[in-house]
């Protein structure tokens, strides 16, 4: 009778084939775990380099700026180049003028999403998927192909050079409707029809059940809509034609007009003014936007 496997290979044979599986697959994962690092940290580096690259310039001298090979470090750090980017033209004025628009847009903005989102996604009325349909044709058409209408229906009405000119436009986001829409349609009937038995109005439905439950989405699009009108650039060199109405991106741009030869340490030290907001917003925002495009549950 022919010998059985366990029978023709010694214990500590098979025990030493097994040890060498063992250490071959490790070694395979600890490859692939290694090629993976590699990758995500080259990534990152590709993401990350021009924004130290922006840093460290703004504190440079001019003549360390115009060096070949260029000098990853400044031999002195200059401080005062925030100053002069600063007053070299109306920043505050900029400055001001960028957060009340952006902060505006982002509060019209919810008040018009919202309750559609809420309609969309727990209200049933004729002609409702049509509708949706056309609200994300928006996510299709860009801004420079609507602003020509635009602009010449505000000339008319006089809003040209004029916060409204810069707010209205832009005061809901199909964006926005469709992100709150399927966070909306995650949450259980259920939940709204015990609600609605405890006589709760939809007023207090949307804002003590529905955004609670899709905080993550709430500040997700709140961070996207924030960032975009924060750099906006095109739209307001359109629209406005006075430093009184104009933000910090047409602030920025005009440093590189000040001079014959372009101060890129000051030009540099303006970038920092206007990333800067940013990339903190984004720092204390960061984990919620992953969870806004996923369904992480009922708490």
């Amino acid at each position: 009778m022919e010998k059985s496997f366990s029978q023709r290979i010694p214990l500590s044979n098979a025990n030493t084939l097994v040890s060498r599986a063992l250490a071959i697959l490790a070694r395979k994962l600890s490859l692939g775990k290694l090629l993976e690092t590699i990758f995500l940290v080259a990534l990152s580096l590709i993401f990350i380099f021009p924004f130290f690259w922006m840093f460290t310039t703004s504190f440079k001298t001019l003549p360390e700026t115009m060096l070949f090979p260029p000098t990853l470090l400044p031999q002195q750090w200059m401080s005062q180049n925030y100053m002069e980017a600063w007053r070299s033209g109306p920043f505050p004025t900029y400055l001001f003028n960028s957060i009340y628009i952006a902060v505006a847009i982002l509060i019209l903005q919810f008040a018009v999403i919202i309750p559609a989102a809420y309609a969309f996604a727990k209200k049933s009325f004729k002609g409702s998927k049509l509708l949706f349909g056309m609200i994300l044709l928006g996510l299709m058409i860009p801004t420079q192909v609507t602003f020509l209408p635009i602009y010449l229906l505000f000339s008319k009405v006089g809003l040209i050079n004029t916060p409204a000119a810069l707010i209205l436009p832009f005061a809901s986001s199909s964006f926005g409707i469709f992100l709150l829409t399927q966070n909306f349609k995650q949450i259980p009937d259920e939940i709204i029809e015990a609600a609605k038995l405890d006589k709760a109005s939809e007023f207090k439905i949307i804002f003590r059940i529905m955004l609670p439950m899709a905080k993550p989405a709430i500040l997700t699009f709140a961070l996207f809509s924030f960032i975009a009108h924060w750099n906006d650039y095109f739209w307001v060199l359109t629209m406005t034609n006075s430093d009184a109405i104009r933000t910090l991106p047409v602030g920025i741009v005009n440093l590189k007009d000040t001079e014959s030869i372009k101060s890129w340490h000051v030009i540099m030290a303006g970038n920092m003014i206007l990333v800067a907001p940013i990339l903190f917003i984004y720092s204390l925002a960061n984990k919620y936007i992953k969870s806004a495009f996923t369904y992480s549950g009922i708490k």
